[in-house]
């Protein structure tokens, strides 16, 4: 009962091709061990062995012993066969060699097994092997296609490309109705750039399949690459004629014009196009690219308009264009800008659920120096895709830009949730802490993020400098000063650090002349600077040399705004005994704006409080 199951599946389920069935595609191959590719070349050695004692063994023997051992035979053969193409599809080549070469010891004439050693070896990578079988089951059933195909695989993969062709145009020579493997010996000459022989391979293919766009097109990419457009041009005309009311064609042939530097041609035809169809969003691109080229800017314009006033034009195709615009902004001329915006904002209009669609008018928006709409923009992105992080990083940035601290911190915790390992994410957010005068958080978020940092000096420089501010804030001074050295050392001119770590120096009255040395060195860098130019005076002023201090000063007190800058230039003349002109100035400050907490005792008292 068994052999007949065995047999009925055997015949049912493979008798396609004798043993095996078509295999498509072209498997990605899977390398054996060397343990296991010894194994198989013993096999293979003793299989050959019993080949020849089983041939010896039936020239032997004659009448009806023999039938009953080469059926025998062919029932052991189909069993093993079954086994070993189970072993292929569960990806263990090793076991289906195994089986498979033993299935051909009884049956080596067998066009499927060999066809099935071939498929096992191409998988398990050996290729010369896999070669050789199924050049052998092309030799015993030369009219079964997909031997011939995977032959033609197992070539193509060691670069035999004339091996493959030959293989191709025997199979389309020995197999009825194999004509549209004319298309696959073509590709095979264009990737051995033998224009001639895939030219007549596909001419072939014209006369058995008639005007097909497929041919044409090969055809053209052909002509052209041997510089002769008038006979690409010829090939798209052709097709015209054939379907003069297919757009596609049409616009194909606009498209070459245009390609080509034949401006007015491209827009002729482009024309054509769109009486078939008015609507057609490539026509009117094509026609935009045209009017660039002729330098006609508003014409073009209105091209671009159209063509993205068109429900048609995907999403991804907007975007490549937008892109190009992007590349070009900000742009002195203001109606490339707006042309960029209008565009944007067709595509928002026309895909109101595509996260793209807002990301790309965000950069634009961006450029132009929209921010606060770009970052409105960025956050409809996110409500449609929230997995980007460089929109996440671009609302960060905007909100610190525009100094929105309860944005930046509510935007900071949100992104973290999503991207708690960007180290960029936590200082943003450590920052927004000490904004919101909540150092101990602050310190939190920067000292983690610091722990993330890798390979970027600039930003570990800043995660250093923010911490510097923040441990002064909480009074630990020790820290502070840790953390603005280790800053300096990543980067010996960070501005902000040689600022801030001099003046909070100067407060303290410690280490005033490395605090002098660090301030003067940005002074001399921003020399018309109140705020850095103040920071130098103090540190002198601590220094007790006001009249360095009042000369520093001086430069900058004509022009200031700044109300503290302007109640140390008092506190330096009361210091010179210029009490009159000290109290003149903490009555200009106080008009100014609130500088400290001492300014209003010291104009109560004309007397100066530190």
């Amino acid at each position: 009962m068994r052999q007949v199951v065995l047999s009925l599946l055997f015949w049912l389920g493979l008798a396609a091709v004798g043993y095996a069935q078509p295999t498509d595609g072209a498997p990605a191959p899977a390398k054996l061990s060397r343990r296991e590719q010894r194994a198989l070349e013993k096999e293979q050695r003793d299989t050959n062995k019993k080949l020849a004692e089983a041939k010896a063994r039936r020239a032997e023997v004659r009448g009806g012993m023999s039938v009953q051992a080469s059926e025998r035979e062919r029932e052991q053969s189909e069993a093993l066969f079954v086994d070993g193409v189970k072993y292929v599809l569960l990806e263990d080549y090793t076991k289906a060699l195994e089986r498979l070469l033993k299935a051909y010891a009884l049956n080596p004439d067998n066009a499927a097994i060999n066809y099935k050693i071939a498929e096992a070896n191409l998988l398990g990578g050996n290729l010369r092997d896999a070669a050789n079988y199924a050049d052998a089951a092309t030799r015993l059933d030369p009219q079964n296609a997909y031997y011939y195909l995977l032959l033609a695989q197992i070539q193509a993969s060691q670069k035999q490309y004339d091996a493959a062709t030959k293989t191709y145009a025997a199979l389309i020579k020995q197999v009825p109705n194999s004509g549209s493997y004319l298309f696959n010996l073509a590709d095979l000459y264009l990737a051995q750039n033998k224009l001639p022989d895939a030219l007549t391979t596909l001419d072939q293919a014209e006369k058995e399949f008639g005007q097909v766009d497929e041919i044409s097109f090969k055809k053209q990419q052909i002509f052209l690459k041997q510089n002769k457009l008038d006979l690409a041009l010829a090939e798209g005309e052709k097709l015209i004629k054939a379907s003069p009311s297919e757009a596609r064609y049409v616009l194909a042939q606009a498209e070459m014009y245009a390609s080509n530097n034949r401006l007015a041609d491209a827009a002729r035809v482009a024309q054509q196009a769109l009486s078939l169809d008015a609507s057609n969003p490539q026509g009117h691109l094509i026609l935009a690219e045209v009017y660039r080229q002729q330098n006609l800017p508003d014409e073009a314009a209105q091209q671009l308009k159209l063509a993205f006033s068109s429900p048609a034009l995907d999403i991804d195709e907007r975007v490549r264009i937008l892109v190009g615009y992007i590349k070009q902004l900000p742009n002195p001329k203001a109606a490339v800008n707006q042309l960029a915006l209008d565009l944007a904002a067709a595509t928002v209009k026309t895909f109101p659920k595509e996260a793209k669609s807002y990301a790309v008018a965000g950069d634009i928006q961006t450029l132009t120096d929209q921010k606060k709409e770009a970052r409105d923009t960025y956050l409809q992105a996110l409500r449609y895709d929230n997995s980007k992080f460089q929109i996440w990083q671009q609302v960060v940035l905007i909100d610190a830009e525009l100094n929105q601290t309860d944005s930046l911190l509510v935007h900071t915790d949100r992104a973290l949730e999503l991207f708690p390992n960007q180290a960029s994410l936590w200082f943003y957010n450590g920052v927004a802490h000490l904004l919101k005068k909540q150092p101990q958080k602050g310190v939190k978020a920067l000292e983690h993020g610091r722990k993330l940092v890798a390979n970027n000096t600039e930003l570990l420089s800043q995660f250093d400098a923010q911490l510097g501010d923040a441990y002064h804030e909480l009074r630990d001074y020790e820290k502070s000063d840790a953390a603005y050295e280790a800053s300096l050392v990543s980067d010996p001119n960070n501005v902000q650090v040689l600022n801030n770590y001099s003046y909070f120096l100067s407060l303290r009255g410690v280490k005033l002349e490395k605090a002098k040395q660090m301030s003067g060195k940005v002074v001399k860098q921003f020399p018309d600077s109140d705020t850095y130019v103040d920071t130098y005076a103090w540190v002198l002023y601590k220094q007790k040399d006001y009249a360095g201090a009042k000369a520093s000063l001086e430069k900058v007190v004509p022009t200031t705004k700044d109300a503290s800058v302007i109640e140390h230039y008092g506190d330096i003349l009361f210091q010179l005994g210029e009490k009159d002109k000290a109290v003149a100035e903490w009555q200009r400050a106080r008009k100014m704006g609130t500088a400290s907490e001492l300014l209003d005792r010291k104009l109560k008292d004309r007397k100066l409080y530190e």
